[in-house]
């Protein structure tokens, strides 16, 4: 108790415990030098809390809702709540259903059960040719246009913008009249090596326009036997559209419906060949249900020649896919009705 009462003293004077810490004498009698320092240290000021000068009573509120967010969670009613203040009430409307999930409402088989084949035909040899003839009944390509998706559509259109900036409209007038010119004579062409079997004229061999169109596709006609029909008009009794068809024809040993395309740009895959599928699978029912036909299709064909010559793109459509692009064609076959 006295040296505490004297370490008091000395505190008061900290010159002078300074003075005592230097003797020796000092370090004998107080060998407990932490009491010295803790002496020091309360001789200092105590340090003010700024938190503590804050009006909490003020704040109290504030404080509480942050400190409370983190034990109540958001729940899905809430979050609508404070949606249906800030931004009003959503739309109630029903996300679109894609069109693999649907099913059509007036649904038609893809092969027809109640055609009959005969086993022989005595023309078999000769290729049907029927001439398309004007009618008020939609055809495929027309149902195709008016029934394509807004996303297609976009696309298609920011296509035509670009390519009116780079050639101008009368510029993209003549490049799509040749784009159809080339179409035709591409046809033609392959018209006339199909039914004579021989390779192309020289006349069409050196013709710039479709010489590298034919050269793109010469493998492809080595597989291709025993033609059908060419160019002809084929028409669905039941569900009322008709079509083109350019070729049905055996393709390694199966019968197909053929579709020939020309394109600038490679399309290796079918989903690159976008509507033609639903095209094929159209004309494909078509000539089941036609009865100037006597014989059923289930295969197709679709053939991407190029114009640089590069080997063309055959994409084969199997029974299992054909039946699913049928669905698809059914679908958009109503949509065109239900619209006109």
């Amino acid at each position: 108790l006295v040296r505490m009462k004297f370490l008091q003293l000395l505190s008061r004077k900290p010159g002078k415990l300074e003075m005592l810490f230097r003797i020796p004498f000092c370090q004998k009698q107080f060998p407990y030098m932490c009491l010295a320092t803790s002496a020091c240290l309360y001789s200092k000021k105590k340090k003010v809390n700024s938190y503590e000068q804050v009006d909490q009573e003020k704040y109290k509120n504030l404080v509480y809702s942050v400190t409370s967010y983190k034990t109540s969670a958001q729940t899905p009613e809430t979050i609508f709540e404070e949606d249906n203040l800030l931004y009003g009430p959503p739309n109630k409307h029903r996300p679109p259903v894609k069109a693999g999930t649907k099913t059509p409402k007036n649904w038609v088989p893809l092969i027809n059960p109640n055609k009959r084949i005969p086993l022989l035909n005595s023309d078999s040899n000769l290729p049907i040719k029927i001439a398309l003839q004007k009618t008020k009944m939609p055809s495929v390509t027309r149902i195709l246009q008016q029934t394509i998706s807004p996303q297609q559509a976009f696309y298609l259109e920011r296509w035509k913008e670009k390519m009116i900036l780079e050639l101008g409209k009368d510029g993209f007038a003549e490049y799509t009249k040749n784009l159809f010119l080339q179409g035709e004579l591409f046809h033609a062409a392959l018209e006339s090596i199909v039914l004579s079997e021989e390779m192309a004229t020289k006349e069409q061999r050196e013709d710039d326009v479709i010489s590298g169109y034919l050269s793109s596709v010469q493998h492809v006609l080595k597989d291709i036997s025993e033609v059908k029909a060419l160019e002809s008009a084929v028409q669905h009794e039941t569900l009322q559209y008709l079509g083109l068809v350019d070729c049905v024809a055996k393709y390694r040993g199966r019968l197909c419906v053929i579709d020939w395309k020309t394109s600038e740009k490679p399309k290796p895959s079918l989903r690159n060949t976008f509507d033609n599928p639903l095209q094929v699978a159209a004309y494909i029912g078509a000539i089941n249900h036609d009865a100037n036909y006597d014989f059923q299709v289930s295969c197709g064909l679709i053939v991407v020649a190029y114009k640089d010559g590069s080997p063309a793109h055959p994409h084969f459509m199997d029974p299992g896919l054909c039946s699913q692009y049928w669905n698809k064609w059914l679908l958009r076959l109503e949509e065109y009705v239900d619209r006109n």
